[in-house]
């Protein structure tokens, strides 16, 4: 029987690369002499997420701006990062923003996902996997109409769809 999966993963590599080339231009920009300004990588686990190091809370906006510019010529999506965090302070006049990257489809999108494709009408089923949606059909075409659906309802998340078998 013909299906896919609905998931939501990141590009990491380029996700890394990104990171890389943000923080070899902040060493060598003017504006960022001798500051703490910098972008490391954190991983916990199966959590992954980006701490902005700054002097004060414009430097780490001037280091956001930098970080969605080297993203976007990656082609990475920026829906990835979840800059809604506050900036902490830190001793003296250092702050930082950790932003996680969402990885895999949370419980409440994937039944957003289930019930959008059950209220469509189309002749396929969803199920909930771990963290990815599987959808599955008796034809190709349903399939294909699924994931233009699910493009178009879900546009809060970069959705990717990976393992179509036939």
């Amino acid at each position: 029987m013909p299906s896919f999966d609905t998931v939501l993963e990141p590009n990491l590599v380029e996700l890394r690369n990104a990171v890389d080339q943000s923080n070899k231009e902040i060493g060598t920009r003017f504006d960022f002499k001798g500051s703490a300004a910098r972008i490391e990588s954190a991983e916990t686990g199966k959590d992954r997420s980006l701490v902005l190091h700054a002097d004060s809370d414009f430097q780490i906006a001037q280091v956001r701006d930098l970080l969605n510019a080297k993203l976007s010529k990656r082609s990475v999506d920026l829906r990835f990062l979840d800059f809604s965090a506050k900036i902490e302070k830190m001793g003296g006049d250092k702050v930082k923003l950790t932003v996680p990257v969402k990885q895999g489809i949370d419980s409440e999108t994937a039944k957003k996902i289930q019930t959008f494709i059950k209220q469509s009408k189309l002749k396929v089923q969803a199920s909930i996997q771990g963290d990815s949606v599987r959808v599955t059909g008796a034809k190709r075409d349903d399939l294909q109409a699924a994931m233009a659906l699910l493009r178009k309802e879900v546009a809060d998340v970069p959705l990717a769809f990976n393992n179509f078998r036939d």
